[in-house]
């Protein structure tokens, strides 16, 4: 999918839009179904956004994709996680024997789920001395991610990987300023030395990195981690193919934080799906322009909070699909 930089470049300044004639027959649905103007509140425009990106008047999810992307980090090598980074491999056992937190939520949201380890046994260089990623590399796994996406027509992503909130730190920091403090959070629930030490090993890659090219594909190559690059390949790919997705929680919308730096509306196809509990999320959801539809104090990953979130796009849909019209059920308008 993107097999050199310009590949990714060039798609990145080619964004498709919605299907306008498509979103204005779901407008004209809701205005004549059978409730007052703006009753359902958000419902109503969920219905509209998908309408939009499905291209249909009365959308329908009927292939929901979730996809949790697995990577290793060198980073973890300075303690900034409670876990050790064998667990990345542990919990992709986990989830290919249904046992995590994604596996039942992503049944209970009627999703189908795809989990993509990307060379585990070869975690990324420490970015406080070097790029964390080869050119080859990130390609390789900007690619992984946009042939993951399939022919979903909607689609989760999701993420594992002990070290990537402080991954996903550094990508804030580099993509819209601010101190390393200002994005480091506890992650899998460091304490306070811990956050520390995260503090340090940002603010480290921060002034390595300084001087490079700040394009989104050398932000996510130098600061970033095979799944966050793979993210960052799936959003660009959904786009594409004008395939909506739900965002998950501070590191899935980190991934996407060096493109919309540079190219903002690249989230126009994107649904936040909740407002993780991890501190930097609060800000990274205001500089994409992104209202969360759940808060709910989670901050598992995996694509959890977007699953959940899942039932509630499913619930817009089918009150868009299933009410009556005024005119079909012989109920008066509003005069």
């Amino acid at each position: 999918m993107f097999p050199n930089v310009a590949a990714f470049t060039d798609a990145l300044s080619a964004l498709p839009g919605p299907d306008e004639a498509a979103r204005a027959a779901a407008r004209d649905r809701q205005a004549r179904l059978t409730k007052p103007a703006g009753s359902l509140g958000r419902l109503e425009d969920i219905a509209v956004f998908i309408a939009g990106w499905q291209g249909a008047a009365r959308p329908k999810i009927v292939r929901g994709r979730a996809v949790v992307f697995a990577g290793n980090h060198g980073i973890v090598a300075h303690g900034v996680s409670a876990y050790p980074a064998a667990v990345t491999i542990e919990m992709v056992r986990n989830f290919t024997a249904g046992g995590a937190a994604i596996n039942a939520l992503a049944a209970a949201a009627g999703l189908d789920l795809a989990v993509v380890p990307l060379d585990l046994d070869r975690p990324t260089a420490d970015f406080t001395k070097a790029p964390a990623l080869s050119e080859s590399e990130c390609l390789a796994a900007l690619s992984a991610g946009a042939e993951a996406v399939g022919d979903a027509d909607l689609l989760v992503l999701g993420e594992m990987g002990i070290g990537n909130s402080t991954a996903a730190a550094a990508l804030c920091a580099r993509s819209f300023g601010g101190g390393a403090g200002d994005w480091v959070g506890q992650g899998t629930g460091v304490d306070s030395d811990g956050i520390a030490r995260k503090i340090v090993v940002v603010e480290q890659g921060l002034v390595l990195h300084a001087g490079a090219p700040r394009t989104p594909f050398e932000t996510l190559r130098r600061l970033g981690g095979r799944e966050t690059a793979a993210i960052a390949g799936a959003v660009l790919a959904a786009r594409l193919r004008r395939i909506p997705v739900v965002l998950d929680g501070f590191i899935g919308c980190a991934a996407i934080a060096p493109l919309a730096a540079a190219c903002p509306t690249i989230v126009d196809h994107c649904l936040a799906g909740h407002r993780s509990a991890e501190p930097g999320h609060r800000r990274l959801l205001d500089r994409l322009g992104l209202v969360p539809l759940l808060d709910l104090g989670m901050r598992l990953g995996e694509g959890s909070g977007a699953a959940v979130a899942v039932g509630i796009i499913r619930a817009a849909l089918a009150a868009h699909d299933g009410m009556a019209t005024f005119a079909e059920a012989g109920v008066s308008e509003a005069v």
